[in-house]
């Protein structure tokens, strides 16, 4: 959530920031909000002054022996406690109706974020490897996972529906082998605390992370128990600090999970239907940092190359792009995307995001730092994949496949796989 007193202070502002998103919003609508919200508050502050008035006025006239004057006035008390019951209620109302609006305002930009409105918009900033050549026409994962028999849709569809995989076989452990190494990389290797996380959540860890309201229509929600099935690790991990007051030398928290995520995809009706690309449930491992407010970009470019190791490590090319402003997620203030390189798509595909989320999920968390000068300030989080797991194995299929349909196993997997050098292994 953007801190109010933006709004308050200087709303012209805030709203040429909102429309780089495309975000209009109107100025008496809020101002409105926030006079009822304050002639709310006023008129429970004058009943309660009141309130307290008749208090020591009844007392006076009980320590005097004036019965059926403190007979009047408790009437008149209760008349009154009655009326402050009801103001109240409006307040919380009109404050509850203030808070609605907020809640569903983005993030403010940084200003180095590129001007545009979808994804065409998005500016390339660098590329790491070539795309790599065959002698042959290149298939893509679902084709190459169905020839291998190991990668299968329809069975998977039975189980559950559509948008579910059942991987078997080495594809199965090769999946598995990425999420291990990938893990063993980011906490041996750049210093992030492993964790393993809830992957039920309440709804005050989804408001927390920005995912709630407005993308409620996109999670699972088990009704029964009032839990939602996580879309991202990032809501276990940001909520990890929550309503905490973090003591500065204990900054930064970096944290690395390995969890399944879950989506409904309810906005992607028809798009990438094909293969793994677009699933209900899948695996990520996620990068948080919870970061002090004058630190948080040099963590977002440190972030961002912790994840470019996973791909350069994997020998996958990909390139790096920072979203434009309408393309820029809901609670980032800047966003760098990382896409790598699919051949059997012959372009390139999103494997990560990492985003920096500035003070916009801490206020939400109410979580805080204290300085080494008592001075108590919100943190800064941040969060990226580091990486999609289904995706690296959709590209680490295409990128290193033969002409045989085998599929070579990058070296860093090979520990983690007995040693084999390709999928199918040879018989031994």
């Amino acid at each position: 959530m953007i801190d109010p007193s933006l709004l308050r202070g200087d709303f012209a502002a805030a709203a040429k920031n909102f429309a780089r998103r495309g975000l209009h919003i109107s100025e008496r609508e809020f101002a409105a909000a926030g006079e009822l919200r304050k002639n709310a508050q006023n008129k429970c502050e004058t009943l309660r002054a009141k309130r307290n008035e008749l208090s020591r006025e009844i007392g006076k006239a009980k320590s005097e022996g004036e019965s059926d004057a403190a007979k009047k006035l408790l009437a008149q008390a209760a008349a009154l406690g009655d009326d402050l019951q009801n103001a109240e209620k409006e307040f919380a109302k009109a404050r509850g109706d203030e808070a609605r609006l907020l809640h569903e305002l983005p993030n403010l930009l940084q200003e180095t974020v590129p001007e545009g409105a979808t994804s065409e918009d998005n500016k390339e900033l660098r590329r790491w490897g070539g795309a790599p050549v065959f002698d042959f026409a290149p298939a893509d994962h679902a084709e190459l996972g169905a020839a291998l028999e190991m990668m299968d849709f329809a069975r998977a569809a039975k189980m559950a529906s559509a948008r579910f995989v059942a991987l078997s076989g080495e594809l199965a452990q090769m999946h598995r082998a990425l999420a291990q190494w990938m893990m063993d990389l980011h906490s041996q290797k750049h210093g992030y605390r492993e964790a393993y996380l809830p992957m039920l959540v309440n709804p005050r860890a989804v408001f927390g992370a920005g995912q709630l309201p407005k993308f409620a229509n996109e999670l699972f929600f088990a009704e029964r128990d009032s839990l939602y099935l996580i879309p991202t690790a990032e809501i276990p991990a940001t909520n990890w600090a929550r309503e905490r007051i973090i003591p500065e030398s204990e900054l930064p928290i970096k944290i690395v999970a390995h969890t399944p995520c879950f989506r409904r995809e309810a906005g992607a009706h028809g798009k990438d239907t094909r293969g793994m690309l677009r699933q209900h449930q899948f695996d990520k491992v996620e990068l948080v940092h919870i970061t002090a407010p004058e630190n948080s970009e040099k963590a977002h470019e440190e972030m961002t190359a912790h994840a470019e190791t996973v791909l350069q490590e994997l020998q996958l090319p990909y390139r790096v792009v920072v979203l434009c402003a309408g393309d820029t997620g809901f609670a980032a203030a800047k966003t760098y995307d990382l896409e790598v390189w699919l051949p059997g798509q012959n372009t390139y595909r999103e494997i990560s995001s990492c985003s920096n989320c500035g003070d916009f999920q801490a206020r939400r968390m109410q979580t805080r730092v204290k300085n080494k000068d008592g001075k108590i300030n919100l943190v800064h989080t941040l969060n990226g994949s580091g990486v999609a797991v289904g995706r690296a194995l959709i590209a680490v299929m295409e990128n290193h496949q033969t002409k045989d349909g085998n599929i070579t196993v990058p070296n860093p997997l090979r520990p983690y796989m007995q040693n084999k050098k390709t999928i199918p292994s040879p018989p031994q």
